[in-house]
């Protein structure tokens, strides 16, 4: 499986859980969301600090704490802690989980990719979501064309979907 089909099968689902989301609402997190959100995706804004951010987005603290339980997590995580995140997705039944990553450095790292493999998860990492929207802009379409057809993608097995890396 390719990075493109992953990224298909991720988003076939139209309940997700954002994990990482921001209180900051100027922050590139609440705009993954809203985008999603404006596209007709149930997002399930997961942060730590659970409470309410800023303009009363409630948040969940844990995937597991998911009501009624979900299929897929958007990661916009930082490295050092999406290994822990991806261990409670696994816990709360998740099997798609998409590592956010744009400009940045994103929320993988080996030992979470590892760990989603290991336990049958498909994930999608390296990339960002909304290059792979039907209406994706012209900036995230390009960003698709550099990142995958220029960046090449590593093939996958159906669990592991990994596009390139610098």
């Amino acid at each position: 499986m390719d990075i493109a089909q992953a990224a298909r099968g991720f988003l076939a689902h139209r309940r997700v859980a954002l994990v990482g989301v921001s209180r900051d609402s100027r922050d590139f997190s609440r705009i993954v969301f809203a985008e999603l959100t404006r596209r007709g995706y149930d997002v399930v804004p997961v942060n730590p600090i659970g409470g309410e951010g800023r303009g009363g987005m409630p948040f969940v603290r844990r995937v597991q704490d998911i009501d009624p339980p979900l299929e897929a997590a958007l990661l916009m995580t930082p490295p050092a802690v999406t290994t822990e995140v991806v261990k409670d997705c696994a816990e709360a039944g998740i099997h798609h989980v998409w590592m956010h990553q744009g400009m940045g450095r994103g929320a993988a790292n080996p030992i979470a990719i590892a760990f989603g493999k290991a336990h049958g998860m498909s994930v999608v990492s390296g990339v960002c979501p909304l290059m792979f929207l039907p209406d994706a802009g012209l900036l995230h379409r390009a960003h698709r064309w550099w990142r995958v057809g220029v960046g090449r993608p590593q093939a996958a097995d159906d669990a592991t979907a990994c596009a390139f890396r610098p």
